[in-house]
């Protein structure tokens, strides 16, 4: 739990997709490349996204630059939402796996309680017919001490 508390922590500033309504990449993406069509670049460009080079090369190369890094992490991104699916696709798939098999145990231990029951109860029997052939036989014993 404090692993799980630390990411939650760690998470904390990061955007998630289900957070934002209506949001639609396509749509952002749509609406910077209509602001660089205009000319209206940003002011972030002196920031880590375009190496200490971008003053230095003109503005259609750093939409270029830009462009080319915003398609990778869109290909980033639609990797890592495929991951996601499987890992959720197998997450259901263990979830389903441990649900039978605890019904299963369920099961085994229901039957494990029936045959203890049984085996108790037998071995009861048993007691009882190794007593009463112990009688018999010193009945048997007695009985023949008598016809001799």
């Amino acid at each position: 739990s404090a692993e799980i508390s630390l990411e939650a922590q760690n998470a904390d500033h990061v955007a998630v997709l289900e957070d934002c309504i209506d949001f639609s990449l396509a749509k952002t993406i749509s609406e910077i490349e209509e602001k660089l069509d205009k000319g209206c670049l940003p002011d972030c460009l002196d920031d880590d996204i375009i190496p200490n080079i971008g003053n230095e090369i003109g503005a259609e190369a750093q939409i270029r630059f830009l462009k080319a890094k915003l398609h990778v992490m869109q290909e980033e991104l639609d990797s890592l939402a495929s991951e996601r699916r499987k890992k959720d696709d197998e997450n259901q798939s263990l979830k389903s796996r441990l649900k039978d098999t605890e019904e299963e145990k369920t099961r085994l231990q229901r039957t494990i309680s029936v045959q203890q029951s049984q085996n108790e109860k037998y071995k009861m029997l048993s007691q009882e017919a190794n007593k009463k052939s112990e009688g018999l036989q010193q009945e048997v014993i007695a009985l023949g001490k008598v016809l001799q």
